[in-house]
């Protein structure tokens, strides 16, 4: 198999995304927020095994007719916001003026940031919270708390966004990977775990989305107040 092939295969498996999508939406048209959060998981996995295979097979030299940045950030919006925004909104979490508060914001603020071209610092984090509203709102759904709390959540994310504070990318960010990397792959099996048993509000998924989430939304704060020890 030529490179050139092997990078066009990575390109038309970061396109599965958009599939992927069309299938969470259709669920929460439906309301089926369980199955709706299984295609957002998939969706999730694929987000984070097409990266490493972009870097490995170099599509930017042998696929370079298509843009996989402008590809992953397409479905990112669809995958991490959109949708996401869709079901808070309908799922009635938010009553009245909140629900149409909240999809504003959350689908506004993600649009600029997502075009943000200072949204990667030199370590290959975030600067800003990374518009992950896929991971909130499948935690809110689990845990179910009151509306109040969602909301200031909400407010507080969104204007993460635009503040300095450093978020992690468990794949990319190098400093803690031996951590962040499982910690994202637990998250990953504790949100399929949720979606599966419909968020029972007995399982221990909830207890693995709270814990791993913490430590993902906090790692690269912490990483900013801990200096890097440097060799001597």
């Amino acid at each position: 198999m030529t490179p050139q092939i092997k990078a066009l295969a990575v390109h038309l498996f970061t396109a599965t995304g958009a599939v992927f999508a069309m299938l969470a939406m259709l669920a929460a048209v439906d309301g089926e927020w369980d199955l709706m959060f299984l295609w957002l998981v998939v969706a999730f996995a694929v987000d984070g095994i097409d990266g490493p295979l972009a870097r490995k097979y170099n599509v930017k030299k042998h696929a370079a007719e298509f843009d996989g940045v402008l590809l992953d950030l397409i479905i990112d919006y669809l995958t991490y916001v959109f949708i996401p925004a869709f079901a808070l909104f309908k799922s009635g979490l938010l009553p009245g003026w909140t629900g149409w508060f909240a999809i504003i914001v959350i689908t506004f603020a993600s649009a600029m940031y997502f075009a943000d071209t200072r949204m990667k610092t030199k370590d290959n984090s975030f600067s800003g919270f990374p518009g992950c509203w896929n991971m909130l709102v499948l935690v809110l759904f689990a845990l179910k708390p009151d509306f109040w709390v969602i909301l200031i959540l909400v407010s507080v994310l969104a204007a993460g966004m635009f503040i300095p504070l450093k978020f992690i990318h468990p794949v990319r960010t190098k400093r803690w990977r031996n951590i962040s990397l499982p910690m994202a792959l637990a998250w990953t099996f504790f949100a399929g775990w949720a979606a599966w048993v419909d968020f029972h509000p007995e399982s221990w998924a909830h207890w693995g989305l709270v814990v791993t989430s913490v430590y993902l939304l906090f790692a690269g704060i912490a990483q900013q107040i801990i200096p890097l020890r440097r060799a001597t």
